[in-house]
Formats: C-alpha cells, structure tokens, sequence
C-alpha cells in the first residue's frame, strides 16, 4: 500500500525528516508516535502530497506522490489535526460539498452510508458552528471517508475531545479500519495502545522504531525476588542469564523463552536459593517510548 524509501524533508536549514524508509500493506492499523516536532505531521503531509519530499521517494498503491498526486489522493482519505469544516453549512451541506469534489458518481448514497459509519444521523442538518467538538471530529472523519478510499490518514484525531468522545473516536477508527488501512499519528501513548497494531516512533526527525504491537512488549527479563545475594544467583545462572539489581530484587537479561525461563527457575532451585517472586518484566508501549526517546531503544526494525 505504501512504500517510503529515505524520505526526507528540509525547512530551510531545519531538518524535520530525515531519511525516513518504511513499508505499510493492506489493513494495518499503524500508529505514527513522537513528540510534538518529531516529524509526524511532515511525514503525513508528504504522503499525501501536500508537501514534496526534499529527497527521497514515497509511493501509494504502486503510484509515485509526486509524479502522479491525483491518483494518490483520490486513494487517501486525510483528516489533518486542524478538522476542516466549515462552521456555517450544515453537516449534510459540507458533506454533499465534498463527495462532489471527490468525484463521488451516487452522492445521496455515499451521504447516507458515511453518515451512518459516523453516527452524525442526528445532527445532520445542524450547522457544523453549534457541534460539540467530539461530532466536528466526526464530521472531519466524514468527509475523509466519503469517496471509500482503503488509506486513511488521521492526524491527532482524539486531540481536544474528552473522554468519553476519544473513546467513540477509537470505536470509529476500529471499524474504518476493517477497510481501509490506517495511519494514526499521535503523541499519546494510549490511544496507539489502544488501537494500533504496529507502531512506529519518531525521534528528532528519525525513524527510531518499526515495530508490531504484539512483539514490542515481549521481554527478554525476568525479575526475581530473593535475599540471596547477586554472587550465588550469577553463580546459579552462569551462561544462561546476566544478573543485574532491580527495584530491590534483581533482573535477569537474555531469558528470551518459555525454555531459558524454565531452566531459570531449576538452576534457582537446584542451588538452593529462595525463589520469593519470579516473573517476565512486563513492557508496556510508555516504558518502550521512554527508552526510544532517551536513544537507548536500539534502531528501527522491519515490521512489513
């Protein structure tokens, strides 16, 4: 669906992506994470073509953003962090306005269908100024919709709204995404967390990590609990573990499966040492985040 090779872009002397190469397929949730000036928004704007790449290539569905822009937008779906709507027509105005811009041959049909994708059924006629700012996100999400395009782009889609309208956001995003691909760019943890399931994270313009949701928190540490001391329980572990201190009891790094975890806990018990508490260091995506932002989470890796 979409292929990145060294994407790079340059405002004047700043550097804000640089050399950004990534590959998305059909149907993935991906979640675009990093700090404000990270370099999301750049990122999304390049893919769909409203900035051009200083360097670097980026193609959607096999056509080249720069060399074939219509084809590429008529295939994306974008919904830009500042929702664009216009407060004075109604919501079934700006909608109909929008199919037609993208060419939509049964308009009715379409309004009919995306206004039921975004439960705006009982506010279609209102005018966009007096919604809330949960239903103007949704509207926003409309009108990307609107012509079925299988990319969707959502910058910050969730920012602004309280919670119980994010998590309406996140059960409209879950069912969008049953067909479409969708990119989520965001600077809160939790909403990756809860809908994504592939992450990627930007630092200073760079892409630090490409990971799948379901591996990015497995461990390779366990952490035990014991009053024996580091020097016997490294002596128990010898070629299987490196044992460090933790939280006042001690992590055990290189435990990688269910075997190594296994042979851990028999090593530890043949050596008569105490056995209080012995589990897998659970990750979450905030522990792994921290680790990227500080460099200290290892490069990106290959998640396509």
């Amino acid at each position: 669906m979409i292929d990145a090779e060294d994407l790079t872009r340059r405002y004047g002397e700043t550097l804000a992506v640089d050399a950004v190469s990534f590959s998305i397929g059909g149907g993935e949730i991906v979640g675009l994470l990093g700090h404000n000036g990270a370099g999301k928004t750049t990122i999304m704007k390049m893919l769909t073509g409203y900035l051009e790449p200083s360097a670097g290539r980026v193609a959607v569905d096999g056509h080249d953003v720069v060399d074939a822009p219509a084809a590429v937008q008529q295939r994306i779906g974008y919904l830009p962090e500042n929702c664009p709507v216009y407060p004075e027509m109604t919501v079934v105005e700006y909608l109909d306005y929008v199919a037609g811009l993208r060419h939509v041959e049964d308009r009715p049909a379409a309004l009919k269908e995306v206004i039921a994708a975004t439960d705006l059924g009982d506010r279609a006629f209102d005018l966009i100024g007096t919604l809330s700012r949960g239903y103007q996100q949704r509207v926003g999400v409309a009108q990307a919709i609107v012509h079925k395009p299988p990319l969707l782009i959502l910058d910050e889609p969730t920012n602004g709204l309280d919670p119980g309208q994010t998590q309406q956001m996140r059960d409209l995003i879950r069912r969008l995404a049953e067909n479409a691909t969708v990119i989520l760019s965001t600077h809160i943890m939790q909403e990756v967390d809860a809908v994504c399931d592939r992450v990627m994270i930007l630092r200073a313009g760079k892409l630090a990590l490409d990971e799948r949701m379901t591996s990015l928190k497995l461990s390779e540490r366990m952490v035990l609990q014991t009053d024996a001391t580091r020097g016997d329980i490294a002596t128990a572990l010898d070629g299987l573990a490196t044992v460090g201190e933790r939280d006042g009891g001690y992590a055990l790094d290189g435990v990688a499966d269910d075997a190594s975890r296994a042979e851990t806990a028999r090593r530890l018990v043949d050596a008569g040492i105490a056995v209080h508490g012995l589990a897998p260091e659970k990750r979450d995506l905030e522990t792994v985040f921290r680790e990227v932002s500080a460099g200290t989470g290892g490069e990106a890796g290959d998640a396509s």
